[in-house]
């Protein structure tokens, strides 16, 4: 992050320095805002209710509580409406050969080229993420690596452009009398890659949501996204309004930072992957969030405290304070290469454990980041990032890709890539 930037961020999104008495302030004003507090949480749960037996039942039944479709259903536009609001319902969804099995095994194999080429084993020194874990492989899970050949031919591809634009009209563009983002522009947001082995043991990680944790009691912005909750007007609440989020940002000097609103977060597979192998799961239901907002403010939790969580981390979802949530945990479907899946940026998910993996569970991380000021003006740094090989901002400072061979060259990228990093030339 260049000294300019995190200084203008620091300024406005810097921790309080008494963040329980923050804490306990906020509560006060919301529950002043509520009024029947009590009461408007019995109406969130028994709306989640009703969902989470569904889920339930369909996963007791042997199903999937994840939607599928084709890519070529998304390209056509055959898509019923049925399957529409089953994606909106849940949150989620599964694209099948969104990649040729063919053209992903190949990126797979390419990003191995890539890093043993380079030397990436006797380079890599770790990192303080939280992502990285207590592996017992040589090699991280995940790579901090984002510029090679297969990454960026899969953010640039046509087909990548179509997928994005179909999720990100699912959500309401237009409110408050503004148009929040433009769903037919897509801006890159370079992640990593997981490679994971045959007989890996991981623990995985535990349910919570990314973007923001504390930041959505405390900062204002936050505050307009959840208006509605924080006024008691539950049933005016829609997950999928884009009114505001924007223009919210998150407390600087933690490693789960996000600089762009991503409408789904994504990653499309490698290799075939079955379910039972330490995969994502998520809690399919977009409305979870109003219970994680609001649970704590209950008699129950301490009156300087959320409910397990702790600045510049991911927000956390346990036994303890979302029982009723992690009922309705579902696991991703068994997937082939080339298959992607797409979860909304408020969805509580996580990563099974698992004990001596039964074949390879590779992955490249590519969300829907849409057309708003926020992620043009992040896509110009990061395109600056990318033109010296050095990690993006969001990321902790490794740059291990600056003298790297075969390395994805600005003279590489096509109209898709140009303007996904905001640029014309």
């Amino acid at each position: 992050m260049t000294t300019k930037t995190n200084e203008r961020i620091q300024a406005s999104f810097e921790l309080p320095n008494d963040v329980p008495q923050a804490i306990r302030q906020m509560k006060s004003a919301w529950r002043a805002s509520i009024g029947d507090v009590p009461a408007l949480i019995a109406r969130i749960m028994a709306d989640l209710e009703a969902d989470i037996e569904d889920i339930e039942r369909a996963q007791a039944e042997g199903g999937s509580a994840w939607p599928e479709v084709t890519f070529d259903d998304i390209h056509h536009n055959t898509l019923t409406e049925a399957m529409r609001e089953q994606i909106k319902k849940r949150g989620c969804v599964v694209v099948r050969e969104h990649f040729s099995a063919t053209q992903a095994k190949t990126w797979d194999k390419e990003l191995v080229t890539y890093v043993e080429q380079n030397d990436f084993d006797n380079q890599y020194r770790g990192a303080g993420d939280d992502f990285f874990g207590t592996l017992s492989a040589s090699r991280p899970e995940i790579f901090p690596i984002y510029w090679s050949k297969a990454q960026m031919e899969a953010r640039q591809s046509e087909r990548m452009h179509t997928v994005q634009t179909f999720l990100n009209g699912f959500w309401k563009v237009q409110s408050e009398g503004k148009q929040w983002f433009d769903p037919n522009v897509s801006y890159i947001y370079p992640d990593r890659v997981r490679r994971r082995p045959p007989g890996t043991t991981s623990g995985g990680l535990g349910p919570h949501t990314d973007s923001g944790a504390l930041e959505r009691w405390l900062l204002p912005a936050y505050n307009k996204v959840f208006r509605h909750l924080l006024t008691g007007h539950y049933e005016q609440y829609d997950p999928w309004d884009a009114a505001y989020r924007p223009e919210v940002d998150e407390y600087v000097g933690g490693t789960t930072k996000c600089s762009a609103f991503r409408t789904f977060q994504g990653w499309t597979a490698l290799c075939d992957i079955k379910r039972d192998q330490g995969v994502l799961f998520t809690i399919p239901l977009p409305a979870a969030m109003a219970y994680l907002l609001i649970r704590p403010l209950l008699d129950d939790v301490p009156e300087d405290e959320l409910c397990g969580v702790s600045p510049r981390r991911v927000l956390p979802v346990d036994e303890k304070w979302h029982s009723l949530l992690l009922r309705a945990k579902a696991l991703i479907p068994d997937l082939n290469a080339g298959d992607s899946v797409w979860w909304h940026c408020d969805l509580i998910h996580g990563v099974e454990p698992v004990e001596h993996q039964q074949g390879w569970g590779n992955v490249m991380y590519i969300p829907a980041a849409p057309g708003c000021e926020k992620n043009r003006r992040y896509a110009q740094q990061c395109a600056q990032d990318f033109k010296q090989g050095r990690s993006p901002d969001d990321f902790p400072e490794e740059h291990y890709e600056t003298e790297w061979e075969g390395r994805f060259q600005w003279s590489d990228l096509n109209d898709n890539g140009r303007k996904g990093f905001a640029s014309e030339a």
